[in-house]
């Protein structure tokens, strides 16, 4: 049995230093082990980071996003690229998390520098394969990613 791990004020600093220094503006700390049927992790996000819209395909990758500190912007997308809903995503706030069933298109935006995310969904880790990644999008590292990401950013002004 390993030992109880906290989500404390530590691991969120270590993890905004981490992200800040990452070249993605993010960091991930696995509470779980790669083969465990549930992954849980807390992410450090910083505002440059871009989290491109996707989805998840499969019946089982429903996936819960509470915002531990700082706050985030979470848009939901139709098949088309359309915006059908808009939601901070703040901690402390009226709305600090979301519960996301497969196959909907989302992404968030990192509205205030530090900002902490847990995250929980069904492993084993898979990345986002054919179908997941919305095509009308840039990709992560396309050079037209940072005016979406601005563009995103512009949905919460």
């Amino acid at each position: 049995m390993s030992a109880p791990r906290f989500l404390d004020q530590a691991l969120f600093g270590e993890l905004a230093e981490q992200a800040a220094v990452s070249p993605r503006q993010r960091q991930h700390y696995n509470f779980h082990q790669m083969d465990e049927a549930c992954h849980r992790m807390a992410v450090g996000l910083q505002p440059g980071t871009y989290i491109a819209p996707h989805r998840h395909l499969s019946v089982d990758k429903a996936e819960a996003l509470l915002a531990l500190k700082g706050r985030l912007g979470l848009l939901i997308f139709n098949d088309n690229g359309d915006v059908l809903n808009r939601c901070l995503l703040e901690a402390g706030g009226d709305c600090v998390g979301v519960d996301l069933p497969p196959g909907v298109f989302h992404a968030l935006v990192v509205l205030e520098a530090d900002s902490i995310l847990f995250e929980c969904k069904a492993g084993p880790y898979k990345a986002v394969g054919a179908g997941e990644q919305a095509s009308w999008a840039p990709k992560e590292g396309e050079a037209d990613a940072p005016a979406y990401l601005a563009w995103m950013r512009g949905q919460f002004a």
